[in-house]
């Protein structure tokens, strides 16, 4: 492991990757652009038929680490039209019926508006006004994964509370709080200290199942919120770093989650554990450290090239395939390249792994 400025040539290889094969201006619209989901692309990809709203949340929150790592005025634009190429494939607003979605727009619109000045005031409020409305008195609290459904999870909860923890307002802090030891108190794993995926409900409110699923998606989620909320909240934050430490990570490598969806939980995972190694106190940070340092030289140990460059796999430690369906998933590259941004902010912040 070498502590020169490779991590961040590595994150920027990925960076050209991905805009090469994957960004497309949506339906001739000038002033747009989205992540095609799959490539190579045929009609459909180039036409954005599918569109994977929460997908091009996190293409946006990478394009803003670039931006972070090595300021561009043209990434500035092209976050512009990332915003603007979101809200016209939409169609019907800012907004779609999955809390976690919203929760990922929502952060990543904070972030566009407090990194490179692209503010949307309208569509944070319209965010933040949905996710308030997801809360109710359900299984004791939490936020609804979906409208009109009867699951709570991990992955709607913690990014809204890391939003609402953001938006920084007394009321919003609150609920902040509140949501973080809603899942504390439903859904962590007595032996493992992790949290499960989330709860069904009845109804009535009562609890009818609990899905015990070991996601890294979730710790990333919960460990971000209560780097946000800091406080007694950095105990929660150090056990979830233990706790991912032993059982979601060989040799300091998180686990893999396949592609769909699952291509981008590791890649969470990583961005959030960077937080923790900037924020936390030793030896807490350090092992939050040394699990993105491992898991981002993995990514890059076993890509493999294809047009335009890289290709990383769903499993980062085992070899990319060319022909492999998870590494034509848009989610999967940007799980790499999320980890190697990861790897990439703390070499700028002189962070070093304390592993060898």
């Amino acid at each position: 492991m070498t502590t020169t400025k490779i991590l961040a040539a590595r994150a920027g290889v990925a960076e050209r990757a991905v805009e090469s094969r994957h960004l497309r201006r949506v339906w001739g619209v000038p002033g747009t652009v989205l992540g095609a989901v799959s490539w190579p692309l045929d009609w459909s990809g180039r036409a954005h038929v599918r569109f994977s709203y929460w997908w091009q949340a996190h293409l946006l929150d990478c394009v803003l680490d670039a931006q972070l790592r090595s300021p561009r005025q043209a990434r500035v634009a092209l976050v512009r039209r990332l915003v603007r190429g979101i809200r016209v494939r939409n169609l019907i607003g800012w907004t779609n019926d999955y809390y976690d979605d919203v929760a990922w727009l929502g952060l990543a619109l904070l972030r566009a508006e407090r990194e490179v000045g692209i503010a949307r005031p309208k569509a944070v409020a319209t965010i933040a006004d949905r996710l308030r409305s997801g809360w109710t008195d359900h299984a004791g609290g939490g936020i609804w994964w979906k409208r009109n459904d009867d699951f709570k999870n991990v992955p709607a909860n913690g990014p809204a509370a890391i939003f609402f923890a953001r938006l920084g307002a007394r009321s919003d802090l609150v609920r902040a709080r509140s949501t973080v030891d809603w899942i504390e108190d439903n859904l962590v794993d007595p032996e493992t200290g992790l949290a499960w995926d989330g709860l069904h409900v009845h109804p009535d409110g009562t609890v009818r199942e609990i899905e015990k699923n070991l996601y890294t998606y979730c710790q990333g989620v919960l460990l971000g919120a209560c780097v946000e909320l800091g406080g007694r909240y950095q105990d929660v934050a150090a056990r979830i770093i233990d706790g991912v430490d032993r059982h979601l990570a060989v040799d300091g490598v998180l686990r893999g989650h396949g592609g769909g969806d699952g291509g981008l939980f590791g890649g969470i995972l990583t961005r959030y554990l960077a937080q923790a190694a900037l924020r936390l106190d030793r030896p807490q940070a350090a092992r939050a450290a040394d699990l993105v340092f491992a898991s981002a030289d993995a990514v890059w140990a076993n890509r493999t090239a294809v047009v335009s460059g890289p290709l990383f796999g769903p499993d980062w430690s085992r070899p990319a395939t060319k022909d492999g369906e998870p590494e034509r998933d848009l989610s999967v590259q940007l799980g790499g390249w999320m980890a190697l941004e990861a790897a990439a902010l703390l070499e700028r912040d002189d962070v070093v792994p304390s592993r060898r």
